[in-house]
This record gives C-alpha cells, structure tokens and sequence, in this order.
C-alpha cells in the first residue's frame, strides 16, 4: 500500500506542478506581450523553456520547502503530503478561474501546514516566518521599490531621447528580461514541487533527509511546469498585463528585470521559496507608479492583496478537510 500512496503523491506532486506552470506563465511573459515585445506564441514557448534551464540549476529552496514540516512516518506522513498539495492545487484552481495572480509557492506551504496541523504533526514555525512569512512581506516591498527606482533612473538617463526609438529599444530588451524572468521562475517554483516529493521520499523511507534529490525527481519537476507553462494561464496574463496598468516597454523591462534579480537572490541567497506572482505583480506597480500613481488601478490591486492574505490559510483549510477525508480512506 505504501508505494501505491507514493506513486499517487508523486503524480498528485507533478498534477500541481503543472497548475504551477499554467497558474503562474503570465508571471513571465504578460508584460512582454503586452507590449507587444513578443507575440503569444513566441512568449510561451521561451517561458517554458527558460523554466524547464532554472529547474535544473539549484536544489536549495527545495531542502527548504521539505523543512517546513515533518510528517510521521509511512502512510500516514504521506496522507499529510498528499492532502497538503490537494489543498494547494484547489485553491490554485480557484484563483485561476477568476484571474487572480495568488502565490502557488505560498498555496502550497499553506496546504502542507494545515495538513500537519490536522495531523498533529510536527510545523517548524521558525522556518516558516525565516523563510516564508519575512519574505512574502518584504520581496513585494522591494520589487515595488527597486523597479520605481530603476524606472526613475531610465527616465532620467534617455529623458533627451526619441520615445520611439527608445521603446522599440526596450522592446527588443524585453526578450532578455523575460527569458531572465522566466529563469527565475523555474529555480523557485520547480524546486517547491522537488521538496514535496522529497518529503514523501522520506515519509515513506525510500530516503533519508541527508540524500540529496534524485535525478528523476528534478527532471520530472522540471518538465511538468514547463509543461504548465507552455499551456498558457491567459484569465491572470490579462489581469497582470492590462488590468493593473498598461505598460510600456520600458516600464515593462524594468519590472521583469527587477522581478528577476529578486528571484535569484532569494533563492541563492537566502534559499527563501518567495512567490514570483507577488514580486512581479508588485514590481509592475512599481515601474507603472513612475507614470503617476493614480494610473494604477488600485483597485484591481486591493483584490489582489486580498488573494494574497488569504491563499496561507485558506489552502491550509482545505488541505485539512483533504487529511480528515483521506485519513478516514486510506488505511495507517
């Protein structure tokens, strides 16, 4: 029983990968699209592409994810892995319909939190707000305020320049920031579905928390949300590409740059599993701001913000209604 309850954990693990991937491809390319740097097509293939490279280029905001919680052993540490990432894919499934860019990094720890709980098993709080909960607050903060300041900085420095040629400049700089974006993306968010299945691994005692991740974990982690991504996320493109503001390409450069360099940082630096749906949405604000503040459509923000407060409990609350299903269904 136990390797069927593997198998169904891995499956589950890569199923939300790819909601990942789908959930979360306007991240990278809905600015570029939008301002015309790249047609749809074009865009998506990059973006898959540049996911699947920035799977394969660390392993540290996985051991990250994977030290959140520990789950008993056995089935009944794969129960509490299995119901954390159906909470997390319902709720991915929830704001995909209404075209909210929520935190799929943030859905998923939530899930395997409120699983734990449910369980009685072990949470390591300090990891979660070292690692978590202090990023989630700050990396929005910084992308508002790093790509306010950059997009300041390029105002000033081709403020004699012909607009035209400008953007048609930052246009074709968009494919860099984009494909950089994209990058980005596929280090953190691949290597959140590589930490849960490691914590299954070792739930079940095919391995040990010392081994380092399989290759077929990586690989698999890595072609599912390059999958997802491939597959478009159109509903959220259009909310961060056109319903926040609408960006030119320098504006938009500027917040896929910005968005970026956060992303590597935190994940090299600080091995933090951030959401790149905050950080890009938040440097979108950011580079749009230097127009005026009133052209952001703050409203569409608030809803936003209102999706990000409650993705980490209500992930957790439904990941906890998944544990008290399947614990009742699935023998221990």
């Amino acid at each position: 029983m136990d390797l069927a309850i593997v198998i169904a954990v891995v499956v589950v693990a890569l199923a939300f990968d790819y909601t990942n991937g789908f959930h979360d491809a306007a991240n990278a390319i809905a600015t570029s699209i939008s301002t015309r740097a790249l047609t749809p097509k074009v865009a998506l293939l990059l973006a898959a592409v540049m996911n699947f490279v920035g799977a394969l280029l660390g392993q540290e905001v996985a051991h990250t994810v994977s030290d959140t919680i520990v789950p008993p052993s056995g089935n009944a540490g794969l129960i509490v892995v299995l119901a954390g990432l159906l909470g997390a894919i319902a709720w991915n499934l929830i704001t995909w319909r209404f075209g909210l860019p929520s935190s799929s990094s943030h859905a998923l720890i939530g899930g395997l939190v409120g699983s734990a709980l449910a369980a009685g098993a072990t949470v390591h709080w300090q990891t979660i707000l070292d690692k978590v909960v202090i990023p989630m607050v700050a990396s929005p903060i910084v992308g508002f305020i790093f790509a306010f300041l950059v997009m300041l900085a390029i105002m000033w420095i081709f403020r004699r320049r012909n607009q035209h040629k400008v953007f048609r400049g930052f246009r074709m700089s968009q494919t860099v920031s984009a494909a950089a974006l994209a990058l980005g993306h596929g280090l953190q968010d691949a290597q959140k579905t590589m930490g849960v299945i490691f914590l299954a691994l070792v739930a079940s005692g095919y391995a040990s928390e010392s081994d380092s991740l399989p290759l077929w974990v990586v690989v698999g982690a890595a072609s599912a949300i390059s999958l997802g991504t491939y597959s478009g996320g159109w509903r959220i493109m259009r909310t961060l590409g056109r319903r926040i503001i609408h960006l030119d390409p320098a504006r938009g450069f500027s917040a896929e740059s910005v968005g970026a360099a956060v992303l590597y940082t935190t994940a090299f630096v600080y091995q933090a599993p951030i959401s790149t749906t905050h950080v890009i949405t938040s440097s979108i604000m950011g580079a749009g701001a230097t127009k005026r503040f009133s052209a952001v459509r703050w409203g569409v923000a608030r809803s936003i913000v209102t999706a990000w407060v409650l993705t980490f409990p209500m992930a957790g609350l439904v990941a906890a209604g998944c544990w008290e299903i399947l614990n009742v269904l699935v023998p221990v």
